[in-house]
């Protein structure tokens, strides 16, 4: 009896030992790298756990404005402590004395430490070249002067740019097994999630000390600078922003209270980006929350009257924009008395500037009878469809584009609604199906402004190596397809003019801007009730000055009542900021051209 009891105990011993060398095999061999159902790296934590580290830049990619100027971050020149001067005798009296602040500071600061920490509050205490090269040159432990990157809190283009957050899920998809740092940053939406191979980070920066199990040095007091392998990382985007007249134009478009909409501005030379601005702003706390992360400008949206653009287009090759030919514009689209618009008899052009729905109507519907596809054809010619983003191959990717959120317009969706007349008149005036974004119709302006040529519209211009060496350029590019004729485009710009100009015109209030303006405005309805109350979106899009085109710009308001919101002001606000900005009478803008 006794020894069956202790063949059981041993066994059991046995099992027990077994069990405990197979969990640690499981801890050191097996599982170091994923753990339990959390997946738990214990590599990392075991590191993490006798290690301490003070961060100076993530390795992630930075964006650029056009002249270099950092868009996503700012650097400070900064002191940096580690907790373990708390437990040492150091020349803190010294280091105050060269900062400017009191010695109870500094080491009240490091007592209340348990992490190495940029010193200062609220905001750490920015140092210049001299007072880094003394602190750097007393070589005391635990203490540096460094210059660190920071997020800065109001990123200006901010849904051009993108958001980046921790997403082992978008990571693998991705980069399949490649390995990374733990908690990588990948880029959500926009620039950064377009850029993400390019911008995805490498490795850290940061300054690293070993610690035993009370936070005292565990192989000496030496702190490491640990910096990534490769010095021409993290890399740089140039995008074509300008960060100042970016800045100016958020705070012309949130003085004008737009909640949902936005602006749009090309440099129509380039065809590239010099501000966008999209609202609603982004809630850092949770970008996801109320559409502030997606890009209005990039998406499809009712355009309203600003379509009649491309109908006038495609009535000038067809010979229906006679002069001589006078349309009924005391009546609406259907034929019913237009009470609230009743311009009488109007030619061509006058229906134009004055934005007569009857004679766009009319016209649309004639063009449709002609050829079922003769307004997407248009469209496409105007690059208000197919989209308009920089496409093209870099490295070894194929068909790489830079606005990878970018919506491509429509005119119809199905072939019945082409050969419907009345579907015709409604998306002649850009109502019913038509859908374009404001980045395509800007597109558009600019097109019209330079005679007919269409091009790709640049976001990024360079990526450049961490040195300021160029990586690749992305160079001006046509877009493919059939373009308007230089003729068609003259006759477009004195529409777009006489919007401006004539005494009923549309854009009459942009009559005596500091920069002439040809344009076209619009206004649609949605479909969408606030109570009794229909929400419309409101446009006006057009290029400047007239003779001699830079700028093309879109400002665009939606979901707004009919009898508020209007986009008038801004449009000329912003038109008005540009031309100071340039002639030096703006608090940030240039030296007199």
């Amino acid at each position: 009896m006794l020894k069956k009891r202790m063949v059981v105990w041993i066994s059991i011993c046995i099992a027990g030992i077994g069990l405990l060398m197979f969990r640690l095999a499981q801890l050191q061999l097996l599982e170091t790298e994923s753990f339990s159902k959390h997946e738990i790296n214990l590599i990392e934590a075991s590191v993490k756990q006798r290690s301490q580290e003070m961060v100076v830049d993530n390795g992630r990619g930075n964006f650029l404005d056009r002249s270099g100027e950092p868009l996503s971050y700012e650097t400070a020149s900064v002191l940096v402590l580690f907790p373990f001067l708390k437990k040492m005798d150091w020349q803190a009296e010294k280091v105050a004395r060269i900062i400017g602040v009191s010695e109870y500071a500094l080491e009240s600061a490091v007592e209340d430490s348990k992490e190495p920490f940029a010193f200062g509050n609220p905001e750490p205490v920015a140092l210049n070249k001299s007072q880094m090269d003394t602190i750097n040159e007393m070589e005391i432990p635990g203490v540096f002067a460094v210059e660190r990157k920071y997020a800065v809190e109001r990123i200006p283009a901010a849904q051009l740019l993108g958001i980046i957050g921790e997403n082992e899920d978008i990571l693998r998809s991705r980069y399949g097994e490649k390995d990374f740092l733990p908690r990588t940053l990948v880029g959500l939406s926009g620039l950064e999630k377009s850029f993400d191979e390019f911008l995805v980070a490498e490795g850290k920066s940061r300054l690293v000390y070993h610690v035993d199990g009370e936070g005292a040095p565990l192989f000496g007091i030496n702190v490491k600078y640990i910096e990534p392998a490769n010095p021409f990382y993290p890399i740089n985007l140039q995008t074509s922003i300008d960060k100042n007249l970016q800045m100016i134009v958020e705070e012309t478009v949130d003085k004008h209270h737009i909640k949902k909409g936005g602006v749009v501005l090309l440099d129509i030379d380039t065809n590239s980006i010099l501000s966008m601005v999209s609202r609603p702003v982004v809630n850092q706390a949770n970008p996801f929350k109320d559409q502030g992360i997606e890009n209005m400008m990039v998406k499809q949206h009712i355009p309203g009257s600003v379509f009649k653009t491309v109908v006038a287009a495609a009535a000038i090759d067809n010979g229906l924009d006679d002069p001589n030919r006078k349309f009924d514009c005391s009546k609406k689209i259907n034929g019913d008395p237009d009470n609230k618009y009743d311009h009488g008899m109007l030619n061509f052009n006058d229906s134009f500037a004055r934005s007569c729905n009857r004679t766009f109507g009319e016209v649309a519907k004639e063009l449709q009878d002609k050829d079922p596809l003769i307004l997407e054809k248009y469209a496409e010619m105007l690059s208000i469809t197919g989209g308009v983003g920089w496409t093209g191959d870099i490295f070894h990717l194929e068909d790489f584009r830079q606005l990878q959120d970018e919506e491509k317009g429509r005119v119809f969706l199905s072939d019945d609604a082409r050969k419907d007349r009345n579907f015709s008149a409604l998306s002649g005036i850009g109502q019913h199906e038509v859908r374009v974004s404001p980045l395509s119709v800007a597109n558009m302006m600019a097109t019209i402004a330079r005679g007919g040529e269409k091009d790709m519209v640049r976001a990024v211009m360079s990526i450049q190596y961490q040195n300021g060496t160029e990586m690749t350029e992305f160079p001006k590019e046509k877009l493919k397809g059939a373009k308007i004729s230089s003729i068609t485009a003259m006759k477009l710009q004195t529409l777009l003019r006489e919007v401006v100009v004539n005494e009923h015109g549309t854009g009459r209030w942009f009559k005596d801007l500091p920069y002439a303006v040809a344009g076209k405005s619009g206004t649609a309805e949605t479909g969408i009730y606030a109570g009794d109350k229909q929400m419309h979106n409101k446009w006006f899009a057009g290029y400047f000055p007239y003779e001699n085109p830079k700028y093309a710009l879109v400002a665009v308001n939606l979901g707004v009542p009919e009898d508020e919101g209007g986009i008038n002001l801004l449009f000329a606000d912003i038109v008005k900021a540009v031309y100071d900005y340039n002639h030096g009478t703006s608090d940030e803008g240039p030296e007199n051209d």
